[in-house]
């Protein structure tokens, strides 16, 4: 069976009205496990009563594993989410907390060997620890490696996107990160994609477009989805769950246009929801139509 391991941040996110457990590679793992695909998530939690629980949440939700470190020195980490008038999503990271020390150890080593996929993000590698354990993980291993841009202001460097492009064979970034990484707005995404194909060497690579869906180089070719109308209740969660369900539809060799679709679609229920994982599984999708 394929086994997927989503590695980096765990945290609080704190709204007005409370918080929801959070970090976008958790994000993934949460959609990834709705869908029925067998995930292990990897992180950092600190031996305080809010590392306590999110460690209860990730055994709620079937995350919580060995894979799962605890820090007795650097905090578990809470974020503060401000949202916009148009429901977009800006966010408060404190620096360091416990994520910034996952540690390489034989267990982590042992499980990227045997997985099929390892998604990662450049959030949790803004300090040297964790982007050293994940560079080395990455080195080792020979699974599917997929990049999730998210870029998080102030917490990353070019070199670090650069490096950890290089190194993937899928790679997500929505537009905005796609006009900071790679050119001007003047110019076509579809130029664009190919000057990062041609400097990082992608086998894969979406750039997701929000309300107006995504387009996916694949394999020499452009997909293209306008995504679905869907009424806002907040963007958190919403690339994560495409990014869930383009991995999910990859591994499973399903024909492209169906994947880029059907991710599209998912992403655009999440956004129709409040906060990042609104529950759901495969009699929810097939009432969407997505199963």
């Amino acid at each position: 069976m394929k086994n997927i391991i989503c590695f980096g941040e765990v945290l609080w996110d704190t709204f007005d009205d409370g918080k929801k457990a959070g970090g976008a590679p958790m994000n993934v793992a949460m959609h990834l496990a709705q869908q029925g695909v067998n995930v292990t998530f990897a992180s950092r939690v600190g031996e305080d009563p809010s590392g306590d629980e999110l460690i209860e949440f990730l055994k709620r939700n079937k995350l919580f594993s060995e894979l799962i470190q605890r820090d007795e020195q650097l905090p578990t980490c809470e974020v503060t989410v401000e949202l916009d008038e148009n429901k977009q999503a800006t966010y408060i990271i404190p620096e360091p907390v416990s994520w910034d020390n996952i540690q390489t150890d034989n267990l982590l080593t042992y499980a990227a060997a045997k997985a099929s996929a390892i998604i990662f993000g450049s959030l949790a590698c803004r300090g040297e620890t964790t982007r050293d354990t994940l560079l080395n993980l990455l080195d080792e291993t020979k699974a599917l490696k997929v990049f999730d841009v998210n870029l998080r202001a102030p917490h990353y460097t070019l070199s670090t996107i650069e490096n950890l492009s290089a190194r993937a064979d899928v790679v997500k970034m929505n537009e905005d990160e796609a006009k900071l990484l790679i050119g001007g707005s003047s110019r076509d995404i579809k130029d664009q994609i190919i000057e990062f194909r041609q400097k990082y060497h992608s086998k894969t690579i979406c750039v997701t477009r929000g309300e107006h869906g995504a387009i996916v180089w694949h394999d020499h070719n452009f997909y293209d989805s306008p995504g679905c109308p869907v009424t806002g209740v907040d963007s958190v969660g919403a690339g994560d769950a495409f990014l869930a369900t383009f991995v999910a539809g990859l591994l499973a060799k399903q024909p492209m246009q169906n994947v880029v679709d059907k991710s599209c679609a998912v992403g655009a229920f999440v956004a129709s929801q409040r906060g990042a994982n609104p529950p759901y599984d495969a009699a929810t999708l097939k009432l969407l139509g997505l199963h």
